[in-house]
């Protein structure tokens, strides 16, 4: 593990490994740097990986009051301890956070997204800040629990069974205990969907090249979602991995990931109108 410090001065804790140019990954919600070893046991035969705590997470720090620009802040820590520039893959909300990243001038040479969680409906967008407003209450109350459960029910909308079965098994308790950084993710959806026209108008302002990813299996919103992400980029290259959802096996990222920060990945002449069922 080393550690670098971030401008408002929170200690950002990360793992250094493979050699080549520098790939950071941004895990998304209720992840730490320890989701990211498969993917980078893949990656570092070619790239000198960097996986991170996002902060309030692991061994970083967690200095208040959070902000989405701190968070920007952190990567671009990161890419300064990294040598200067890096590549970027960020999955989820990190997807997003890489996004931020990008629009305010880091210096990320190449950049790829998994299914950025962007919320078109606006709808969805209200039931959002209600609950940040729930998930604050819960944390502020030691209701790590429950506080996870209403994230993954409510706004991942992972079936209702599938979350018990989680609450039976060891790794809950870890979940919960990153419970208080949900607050940050949804900070980060939010601050996407709070003005849709002007989001996108901000990542077209995002000229590197972007790899933009979904699963074919992820639900219609969340795929249209994210080719609304890839429209407004403008040097993107799209790809859909077949057979996978939210949460893609990485071998099967992996070899798009290489391609693409090695500049082989060709991109598609052009982007699917809709997706079937929308």
């Amino acid at each position: 593990m080393q550690q670098v410090r971030s401008k408002d001065g929170t200690t950002i804790a990360f793992d250094r490994s493979g050699k080549g140019p520098a790939v950071i990954l941004v895990a998304g919600a209720l992840s730490d740097r320890a989701a990211a070893r498969p993917l980078t046991a893949l990656l570092n035969k070619h790239f000198t990986v960097v996986a991170y705590d996002r902060r309030g997470r692991g061994d970083s720090g967690d200095t208040p009051p959070n902000a989405v620009e701190r968070e920007v802040e952190d990567i671009g820590a990161l890419i300064k301890a990294a040598g200067g520039s890096a590549f970027v893959y960020g999955h989820s909300s990190g997807g997003l956070l890489a996004l931020e990243a990008a629009a305010a001038g880091l210096s990320i040479p190449r950049l790829a997204v998994y299914e950025p969680p962007y919320i078109l409906d606006a709808g969805r967008s209200q039931q959002v800040r209600d609950y940040m407003s729930q998930l604050a209450e819960l944390v502020a109350t030691g209701e790590y629990g429950p506080a996870v459960e209403l994230f993954l029910t409510r706004v991942v909308m992972t079936p209702a069974d599938m979350v018990a079965q989680m609450r039976s098994t060891p790794i809950w308790g870890a979940l919960a205990k990153m419970a208080p950084t949900l607050l940050n993710d949804l900070a980060i959806m939010y601050n996407a969907i709070r003005d849709p026209s002007l989001s996108t108008r901000q990542w077209a302002s995002i000229s590197q090249p972007a790899l933009v990813m979904d699963g074919q299996l992820s639900p219609p919103w969340m795929r249209n979602a994210v080719q609304t992400v890839a429209a407004a980029l403008p040097n993107t290259t799209y790809r859909t991995l077949a057979g996978q959802t939210h949460g893609a096996d990485p071998a099967l990222v992996a070899p798009v990931l290489i391609g693409f920060f090695e500049g082989r990945l060709e991109a598609e002449p052009e982007l699917e109108v809709a997706i079937q069922g929308a």
